[in-house]
């Protein structure tokens, strides 16, 4: 019976971190090989980021059944979610739009400045969404986890884009654009997710 449940309720935390792995492998793979080009990667990029939300939610409900629920499944945690997924949208249709915008011809300036700012828009929205569940989270046990994810993903991506920064002054590597430094924050968060988990036995932000 236990195991018609689990069925029912959608694939283990263990495929959903083999996946979210895989497929991060396969992006630096085809990006290292040339086989992809920046822009492309970094849209390929939001497709692990999306694949950690299945991934806690998985967890999530293999703690509930087990020990009790310390993923903080409340209504801060389910707003989140909702404003990570619209802004997620709109950067993928205002990424799209640049890129089709300037793929065969230079629109005017004024029009390329707008369509540039709007997916740094975007990402400005999931950063506040993070700012949000802070401040909204009842829990003072999850909001800490929260800002604890927080803080280590703003370390590991300052702390590479400071590396990678001396690297290209010294001509060691090339030229990475600076939208990568969130790239870096949100591959964090993850990292952040699994430490509080190894940690504390929850993992912060779904």
């Amino acid at each position: 019976m236990s195991g018609t449940k689990e069925k029912s309720t959608g694939r283990s935390a263990r495929f959903w971190a083999g996946l979210l792995l895989g497929t991060l492998g396969a992006i630096a793979g085809l990006a290292l090989s040339g086989a992809i080009d920046a822009d492309t990667a970094l849209v390929l990029m939001l497709v692990p980021v999306i694949q950690t939300i299945p991934l806690m939610r998985a967890a999530g409900r293999r703690r509930d059944g087990s020990a009790g629920s310390l993923c903080g499944k409340g209504e801060a945690q389910k707003r989140y979610t909702k404003r990570v997924a619209l802004f997620t949208a709109l950067y993928l249709l205002s990424f799209g739009v640049l890129t089709f915008a300037t793929a065969d011809s230079e629109p005017a300036f004024a029009l390329r400045s707008v369509l540039a700012v709007l997916p740094g828009l975007a990402v400005i929205g999931i950063f506040w969404a993070v700012g949000r569940l802070i401040l909204e989270e009842q829990d003072e046990f999850i909001r800490m986890l929260v800002v604890r994810q927080s803080l280590i993903a703003t370390g590991i991506a300052l702390s590479a884009a400071t590396v990678w920064g001396f690297l290209e002054a010294a001509d060691v590597v090339p030229h990475l654009d600076a939208y990568w430094v969130a790239v870096a924050w949100f591959l964090g968060l993850f990292v952040g997710a699994l430490s509080n988990r190894i940690e504390y036995g929850s993992w912060g932000a779904v």
